[in-house]
């Protein structure tokens, strides 16, 4: 039997990398990550998870850019967090509208990850920015943190009901929090 993993499935745009409210973002040369992201990566590699990124896309079903484009950010992305390393990028390019399984909260994306890659859901964690990524990480199983860079605050304010396993400012301190939880072994 294969042993399971413990992982940590992060949101793109607001959680890893700066968002503009409004803004797809298309270009490569555009892509920003918050400063704590290394070190956060850094001390969760160290305490032994792997890391996947979720992102919903809607500019592509919207016709504001293509799936090249987004591989394209997604690319730079890890040659900027490099040397961390992702296991897979999976993304939806639906627009809301379209009531499609893979977008976030729905949990698809995510189950299919679990199974492919034998992910521990009692010792996972999905870090996001808005209400989708705490409901989804809550459907998959998995603890949710808020992060409040980009759209968290205001999805705090918003929805009075939601709740994250946590609330943290930065992606460091969402990484501190995951390591009281699951200390290194």
């Amino acid at each position: 039997m294969t042993p399971k993993i413990k992982a940590v499935f992060f949101d793109r745009d607001g959680t890893l990398i700066h968002e503009k409210p409004g803004v797809y973002l298309s270009d490569p040369d555009k892509v920003r990550p918050y400063k704590s992201v290394p070190m956060a990566l850094a001390l969760l590699k160290k305490a032994g998870f792997r890391f996947f990124i979720v992102s919903n896309q809607s500019g592509i079903g919207r016709g504001y850019f293509t799936q090249k484009e987004v591989n394209a950010v997604h690319a730079r992305l890890l040659q900027l967090l490099h040397p961390a390393h992702f296991e897979e990028i999976v993304f939806c390019p639906h627009a809301p509208h379209e009531n499609c399984k893979c977008r976030k909260p729905q949990p698809w994306l995510g189950q299919r990850l679990i199974k492919k890659y034998h992910i521990d859901t009692a010792h996972s964690f999905m870090i996001g920015d808005k209400k989708a990524d705490v409901e989804f990480g809550h459907a998959i199983g998995f603890r949710s943190i808020l992060v409040t860079t980009a759209n968290g605050k205001n999805h705090l304010k918003k929805y009075p009901d939601l709740q994250p396993e946590k609330v943290a400012t930065n992606l460091l301190n969402a990484a501190r929090f995951i390591l009281k939880q699951e200390p290194l072994k």
